[in-house]
């Protein structure tokens, strides 16, 4: 019985962040409240205050959970989160292992894409998510150059600022693809942001 309540648990959580993703997307973060998130998830709004203290937690809960999952991300002490495939792909610098992680994360974008969006669309509005995507960016960066540390490659005052432009490539190109008219196919695609981050890794 304590297994079936809690997986109930689980479900209706999962349900309320669905819910408020879907409608972040689709309304937007200001137009979307707490009663439209409870109702698209067939609860109520005292079910939706049990979980998430307010529509800030479950826009951070989005970030912290379904956008590290989507990126295989996990708690670090040091960066708040960390990617662990990310620091060991830069870390080893080839070309071959670049193209690979890069290509994993470009299958990955259907997913984040919608999470990012809604993250910047909140921290427009609400002084609770300032930075919220961009705190997040940067413990992509401190992944990078804690990958170049550990290869010893690039001066130390070199590491963070080339990990930013890297991430900056790969969030602009990942946050545009799907509208965009670069006349590129997504080989060609992924060919060229390889090529630019083992330019700037190296």
């Amino acid at each position: 019985m304590a297994n079936l309540r809690q997986a109930q648990k689980q479900m209706t959580r999962r349900l309320l962040l669905e819910s408020g993703l879907e409608l972040f997307t689709t309304k937007g973060y200001a137009a979307t409240t707490v009663d439209d998130i409870a109702s698209a998830a067939g609860t109520t709004r005292v079910t939706f205050y049990a979980y998430f203290p307010s529509r800030s937690e479950l826009m951070k809960a989005l970030i912290d959970e379904r956008l590290n999952e989507a990126l295989q991300r996990v708690s670090s002490p040091e960066h708040g989160s960390t990617a662990l495939g990310l620091v060991a792909t830069v870390a080893d610098g080839t070309p071959e292992a670049v193209a690979a992680w890069l290509r994993r994360t470009a299958d990955s974008w259907p997913a984040i894409r919608p999470i990012i969006r809604a993250g910047r669309d909140a921290a427009a509005v609400d002084p609770e998510l300032t930075d919220l995507v961009e705190r997040w960016l940067e413990e992509a960066i401190s992944d990078i150059e804690d990958g170049l540390a550990q290869a010893g490659r690039l001066a130390p005052h070199q590491r963070r600022f080339r990990g930013a432009l890297a991430m900056a490539e790969l969030d602009f190109v990942a946050q545009h693809w799907d509208g965009a008219d670069w006349k590129l196919t997504r080989e060609q695609m992924l060919a060229e942001l390889s090529a630019s981050w083992v330019r700037l890794l190296s």
